[in-house]
């Protein structure tokens, strides 16, 4: 174990975990919701730190980042614990699991030498949510970036702005899942709150972090027309039009606990792609007919896509100037 850094002792004497939204009040020798940062004698521990349970090396275009370094590979790595109880999730079986010590160590400067032994050229804290084990992302980040690669988190959105605040001198690009604009959803399903997501959205634009946003279309949870037009006018309006939004399909065979709910049909994927459409997003990614990025201009392709499988990461670029090849307006990719 070792010692948390974002916590402070309220008047009472009990321990404030300051790192998400929770803010949970952890009494001696309890666990906050996560389940990885502890209270023993008077002092938050991290149990989360140095337990990477998952590394592999994958496309960027898988985390997901369409805008981001495409065609790169990173370094995908993560921890025990989770601060959100997802019933769809598809790691449960670490973002559940308990941090103990049969996890073997992985120091951080292990974790950037992987990362250049397999040619990488970035780093992605994914697989469970990075605000957890933040601690030990900021170490791997801060190497990271003295290695000469850059940063990346997938994350829920509930990190608070002290988190946020440590965290953006070294991080590059951040895909937030935005579930549902039901706080209803999120209570239920998540065992969170919607406007705790927002409000860090909002705060991760204004930063500069490069951003872009997936939702999961869960049939009869997070498909209602009505709800996805909603998160669509929400993008546009507090986080710019030509922010990437992925639609991705639930599978209800590696869901936690959502084996019954049928998946998404290619139809109400393709439906989503039109409400983001019509509610002036620029770019909306969803499955093989919308992988490519076009220009918003002239409608020119600027990156062609082969996603089956991302594991091939067949991409082919026609911006390298940094413009449309046909129209020549800037072009939205960070290289």
């Amino acid at each position: 174990m070792r010692e948390a850094n974002f916590y402070h002792a309220a008047p009472d004497g009990v321990l404030q975990c300051d790192l998400c939204r929770h803010y949970c009040r952890i009494r001696p020798g309890s666990s906050g919701i996560c389940r990885a940062r502890r209270n023993v004698g008077g002092k938050l521990f991290t149990l989360a730190y140095g337990k990477a349970v998952a590394q592999t090396a994958d496309p960027v275009e898988k985390k997901p980042l369409c805008h981001f370094m495409p065609g790169s590979i990173t370094w995908s790595l993560g921890a025990p614990g989770c601060n959100f109880r997802c019933a769809n999730c598809q790691n449960w079986q670490i973002s559940q699991m308990i941090p103990d010590d049969s996890i073997p160590l992985n120091k951080p400067e292990e974790i950037v030498q992987n990362a250049q032994l397999a040619g990488c050229q970035s780093i992605t804290c994914t697989y469970t949510e990075p605000t957890i084990f933040a601690e030990y992302a900021l170490e791997t980040m801060m190497l990271s970036r003295q290695a000469g690669l850059k940063n990346i988190w997938v994350s829920n959105g509930y990190l608070s702005k002290i988190c946020l605040d440590a965290i953006r001198p070294w991080l590059d690009a951040i895909n937030v899942d935005l579930k549902s604009m039901d706080d209803a959803f999120y209570r239920r399903m998540c065992g969170a709150r919607l406007d705790p997501v927002l409000d860090s959205l909002r705060q991760i634009h204004r930063s500069g972090i490069h951003l872009e946003i997936t939702t999961l279309v869960i049939p009869g949870h997070a498909d209602d027309p009505a709800m996805l037009q909603r998160l669509a006018s929400f993008i546009v309006r507090d986080l710019g039009a030509e922010t990437p939004w992925h639609l991705t399909p639930f599978w209800p065979e590696i869901s936690w606990k959502m084996q019954e709910t049928p998946p998404t049909s290619p139809e109400m994927i393709e439906k989503a792609w039109e409400i983001g459409r019509k509610a002036g997003l620029s770019y909306i990614y969803a499955g093989k007919a919308h992988s490519d990025t076009l220009c918003p201009r002239c409608g020119a392709r600027l990156v062609a896509r082969n996603t089956t499988p991302f594991s091939d990461n067949q991409i082919e670029r026609f911006d390298a100037d940094g413009r449309c090849p046909a129209c020549h307006a800037p072009s939205p990719i960070h290289h």
